[in-house]
């Protein structure tokens, strides 16, 4: 099973959900299309992981809600027992800053403003979901909860972080050039040595 299974059955093991919810719930940890969700759902009840019952809608479509097995819960813990893979990051954002030299000022700056509006929006939207979980009187770690509220603090505070850094590159962007000090020790003491960036780039 690959990794967006387990994410299937991590979901699963906490409610039970329909097709359409486990999509959304999965944009918050291993984002996957329904056209990937769907198979692997027929392929995993297939194999006994999970089970669906048909749920019954006035006006509209019937639905398949799914929950996790013995085995899928088995399958699960094993797989949480192991340690995880390194993280896979892929951002399009990150190939256009690292060629801001070919963007232009202009260009740089206005990608980089972009990057901030988006970055707002999901601080809103995660800071409301960490609000609506800390209004509980307490939460315990063995709580179901618990774990999104882990998750919602990390993408919380790793996007005040990213949108902290973006707002240092348009400073850079802004100054036109970087000046660093370089620290070299010698024998007799140290010795301070300002470069900007082009000739430190020159040297390595």
């Amino acid at each position: 099973m690959n990794t967006l299974g387990y994410a299937i059955l991590s979901a699963l093991g906490r409610k039970s959900y329909s097709g359409y919810e486990l999509g959304k719930y999965l944009d918050n940890v291993w984002p996957a299309k329904h056209s990937q969700i769907y198979p692997l759902l027929t392929k995993m009840e297939e194999k006994g992981f999970l089970v669906h019952e048909i749920v019954e809608q006035v006006g509209r479509p019937n639905k398949k809600i799914f929950s996790i097995t013995e085995k899928g819960k088995q399958a699960l813990e094993k797989w949480i027992a192991k340690s995880p893979s390194d993280p896979i990051h892929r951002d399009e954002f990150l190939i256009k800053i690292y060629s801001a030299s070919l963007l232009g000022e202009e260009n740089s700056i206005k990608l980089v403003h972009e990057r901030i509006a988006k970055l707002d929006e999901s601080i809103a939207s995660l800071s409301g979901k960490i609000t609506e979980i800390e209004q509980m009187e307490e939460l315990e770690t063995t709580s179901k909860e618990f774990g999104r509220y882990l998750l919602f603090s990390r993408k919380y505070r790793l996007a005040e972080e990213e949108k902290a850094w973006c707002h240092w590159v348009l400073d850079k962007l802004k100054n036109k050039k970087i000046k660093f000090t370089v620290l070299f020790l010698a024998f007799a003491g140290r010795f301070s040595l300002p470069l900007d960036v082009f000739s430190w780039a020159a040297i390595i």
